[in-house]
């Protein structure tokens, strides 16, 4: 799960990113409208958790941007606005669900999950590829009905590669994925996570595309 949080509270954005951390989940923090707008241009999010009072523009704004470019992302809004009027606008602006400051973490978590599991249930209950089964909302694998065992990045990259089974990744692309865009990662770090898949699914299963990047092969029989 790669997450996106636009909040320019310090000591809160720090707590949020703590807890969503501890879960193993991957988040990447910024404190503007106009920093959010930009990084969701470029890169792909599973939920965007998104503040109203932020130093640049309205979180309603940043909103209805997102909207208006017809992303689908789901949106919880955080919020120290607690009027009606101000959830319903938020939600009629396109937000999937509102939760006002100060707020319980694991109500937080929980009401996140519910989020990004209606999302992926609505766009795909389960994903198959050549007796790979993968499902998203309980993120568990199995290859020909026997359970697969998979670190977290290992389980994203195999989420890309059969979400989009045709396409070519770069490596860029699949860094910006698996990681925050402000940590440090290894020039072979990629290499090594698609070796890892390889032995439990077959030296076939990723082809590399040289000079290109990766796409899906075959599965081990």
């Amino acid at each position: 799960m790669h997450l996106l949080l636009v909040e320019d509270d310090s000591l809160l954005g720090q707590g949020i990113v703590d807890a969503i951390e501890l879960d193993g989940e991957v988040i990447d923090w910024v404190k503007t409208g106009s920093d959010a707008l930009k990084l969701l241009n470029i890169s792909a999010f599973d939920a965007v958790i998104l503040d109203l009072g932020l130093p640049d523009m309205d979180g309603l704004e940043v909103l209805k941007q997102l909207r208006k470019k017809a992303f689908t992302v789901p949106v919880l809004i955080l919020t120290a606005r607690h009027q009606v009027d101000d959830r319903v606008r938020g939600l009629d602006t396109g937000a999937d669900d509102y939760l006002v400051k100060p707020f319980d973490v694991n109500e937080f978590k929980a009401r996140l999950r519910a989020l990004i599991r209606r999302n992926v249930d609505c766009a795909s209950p389960t994903l198959n590829y050549q007796g790979i089964e993968v499902d998203p909302a309980n993120r568990q694998v199995t290859l020909a009905g026997q359970s697969v065992e998979l670190a977290r990045r290992e389980y994203l990259l195999l989420l890309e590669f059969i979400s989009q089974p045709k396409r070519i990744f770069t490596r860029d692309y699949l860094t910006e994925k698996i990681y925050c865009w402000d940590e440090n990662v290894g020039s072979n770090t990629i290499e090594v996570y698609i070796h890892h898949l390889r032995k439990k699914f077959g030296r076939d299963f990723i082809k590399t595309i040289r000079s290109v990047g990766y796409r899906l092969g075959s599965v081990k029989n």
